[in-house]
């Protein structure tokens, strides 16, 4: 066994709002279906809420901490799935399942075990 991470890249949504009930229980839904594999996975706070950091400017010891990212496109990292399968094949064939698909982009991705912590 392997595991992967999901990552959905959608237009930001605020779930708590009513309007979007109907999309949460999507979601509600593919965790239950997919339990079995699953093994993590979380919506992210919108990007305005992000920090980035980078390497030290020049001579400056103290990594270089800004607000971000800040991109022009409707897409942004929304959340991720942990997802323990066979293989890439598997791991696709549940992340074309994952309710980001039908509005966005699902990136699958193998973790490198030799890195893990």
């Amino acid at each position: 066994m392997a595991t992967f991470i999901a990552l959905t890249h959608t237009e930001e949504h605020d779930w708590s709002q009513p309007e979007y009930e109907d999309g949460l229980r999507e979601y509600v839904d593919f965790e239950e279906a997919h339990a079995d594999v699953l093994r993590g996975g979380h919506a992210l706070y919108p990007t305005a809420s992000a920090k980035l950091v980078r390497a030290p400017d020049g001579d400056g010891e103290q990594p270089v901490v800004s607000d971000g990212p800040f991109a022009e496109t409707k897409e942004v990292l929304t959340g991720f799935f942990l997802i323990e399968c066979a293989d890439m094949d598997e791991a696709v064939e549940i992340a074309a399942k994952i309710p980001a698909v039908q509005y966005g982009t699902v990136e699958v991705r193998q973790l490198h075990s030799s890195l893990g912590v």
